[in-house]
């Protein structure tokens, strides 16, 4: 055994074994300033459990090894028959198993249901992303299914379950399920106009058989999935369930799995569907687009989620790096410049979480005004916070240093990962565009945007200003297709300054408005004005585990 050649000192320890959910100020209250207080108890308690387990090594190491262990497609069996199923790592179904079982697919039916399940899913995020995507997708799908009764009758209990199931079956014998959607294809992409499978009617009513392809199905191995595909009145939503009521498996071929940038553990493939591919319509004929909005609005929310989710992770681990690392004579967190740059990136990720749980509480109040908050604010809150992911994360890799380039950092996987939530669900350009056209179509929309910012008005100058640019904005709607990004990204930043002069402390809101809406603060991470309580927000951001 060769000789010891030195000690090992000033590293950080490993961030293990903390709560997740109450070590976030900013998700803790936010939780507790949307949930009726009669509320509080039981989702704080619940939320704790699930931030324990989200902070312990288990499931972290679950994390770990669901991505190193990525799925894999079985076409065939030993005997050549047809399966079409993939298989996971035991750590994927596990970490499912935990999420399901915290309620994380069950908003619809339950008071402050969307604020507790945001919270959650927040929290499990941190963990390990991809299996937020079979999570998202089912907890979407039942404004869907509600668009056909009979169905939301027999599927929505079923995704709602606390249960999680994952060999394939017949609803009827499983306790719980997980739903997917499949949309997109080779020709048409983001343009589900252009989508070319055919729905042919058979003689039962609202029951068909599609021919065609879908070029992204997400968690193929899901009991069921929302699709759009061309039937004689139009495109049409249809529910595809992956084991038919009698037990046999529907036409259902997944031709491979995609080699993804990231979101590595999750399964995406390419399926074909043979015109003996049995389905459901959902809704009317022709309305399939209008049908499957409820279900891609839902998912947009879990995109901000998700995002903000990435963000406090690689924000905690960079805090916690650098309180413990020493570098020129004190720990990192203590030099001024540092401490400039942890401040920005726990800025940005605060107000991501606020705008996040802000979306899931107008769910759950559910009023007129606040359902048409969302039309606007969710596409806005979906390009700007999704967008800003990548570049906080890479920057707080970077905090690190070579340590943060290294795969065993954990690092790389939140940078891999960031830049997903801006491509699913529409990218940039289809966010900034359906914000125009809410703007265009729906006076409503507007109406209530401008009462939310209004509720802040008077208590920044800065954020005044901003709010009269963008009443200056939209008094010129000519050219404003080419604009819509920059519109887009100015009523998100307004909207989250409003949130945070209301709700943060007031040297959260005062470095926001500064940075993001006075102008005082460079296009880099760590340009924030000396001025501030720098130290006020990176104490804020830090975990102690």
């Amino acid at each position: 055994m060769a000789a010891s050649t030195h000690t090992v000192t000033n590293q950080a320890p490993p961030l293990v074994g903390h709560d997740v959910f109450t070590s976030d100020r900013a998700l803790a209250e936010a939780v507790e300033r949307h949930l009726a207080p009669e509320l509080l108890t039981e989702v704080r308690g619940d939320l704790t459990v699930l931030g324990r387990a989200a902070g312990s090594a288990q499931l972290q190491e679950w994390g770990e090894r669901a991505n190193a262990n990525p799925p894999r497609l079985r076409t065939h069996d030993r005997y050549g028959h047809r399966i079409d199923e993939v298989e996971f790592d035991p750590a994927w179904h596990r970490l499912l198993g935990k999420s399901v079982e915290a309620g994380l697919t069950d908003a619809w039916g339950r008071p402050g249901g969307h604020v507790r399940r945001a919270a959650g899913f927040l929290v499990v995020s941190q963990v390990e992303a991809g299996h937020g995507c079979p999570l998202s997708m089912t907890h979407a799908a039942v404004p869907a299914l509600r668009a056909e009764p009979e169905l939301a009758e027999v599927w929505e209990p079923a995704a709602a379950s606390h249960v999680y199931e994952r060999e394939l079956g017949p609803v009827a014998e499983k306790p719980g399920v997980l739903l997917g959607m499949a949309m997109t294809e080779k020709q048409g992409g983001s343009d589900v106009r252009a989508n070319t499978t055919e729905a042919r009617p058979l003689a039962a009513d609202g029951e068909y058989v599609l021919t065609g392809h879908k070029w992204f199905c997400s968690a193929p191995m899901s009991d069921a999935f929302l699709v759009l595909a061309q039937a004689p009145a139009g495109l049409t939503c249809f529910l595809l369930p992956r084991v038919l009521a009698d037990g046999s498996r529907n036409a259902f071929a997944i031709q491979r799995l995609k080699d993804k940038l990231g979101n590595r553990s999750n399964a995406s493939a390419e399926v074909e569907f043979d015109g003996t591919t049995w389905a459901r319509r959902v809704g009317e004929e022709g309305r399939g687009l209008r049908v499957i909005m409820g279900m891609v609005a839902a998912t947009r929310v879990d995109c901000v989620l998700g995002s903000a989710a990435l963000m406090r992770q690689a924000v905690a681990q960079a805090v916690h790096h650098c309180a413990y690392r020493e570098a020129f004579g004190g720990p990192l967190a203590e030099k001024p410049l540092m401490r400039n740059v942890l401040a920005d990136l726990a800025l940005e990720s605060e107000a991501a979480t606020v705008l996040g749980m802000r979306l899931a509480a107008a769910y759950d109040t559910g009023t007129p005004q606040e359902l048409a908050l969302l039309r606007i604010a969710v596409p806005a809150a979906k390009y700007w916070v999704t967008k800003r992911c990548t570049p906080v994360v890479a920057e707080a890799l970077e905090c690190l240093g070579g340590n943060g380039y290294v795969e065993e950092s954990g690092m790389p996987r939140l940078l891999r990962e960031s830049p997903l939530n801006s491509v699913w669900e529409g990218s940039g350009n289809v966010q900034a565009l359906d914000v125009v056209r809410a703007l265009r179509t729906e006076p409503a929309a507007l109406d209530a945007f401008l009462r939310e910012v209004g509720t802040a008005r008077g208590a920044d100058h800065r954020l005044d200003r901003a709010i009269r640019g963008v009443l200056t904005e939209l008094a010129d709607l000519e050219g404003i297709e080419a604009r819509a990004r920059r519109l887009t990204e100015r009523l998100a930043l307004v909207l989250q300054g409003a949130l945070l002069v209301r709700c943060a402390p007031p040297e959260v809101a005062d470095a926001f408005c500064a940075a993001r809406l006075g102008g005082d603060g460079g296009a880099a991470f760590g340009t924030l004005p000396h001025s501030l309580d720098l130290r006020a927000l990176v104490e804020r951001a830090r975990v102690e585990a």
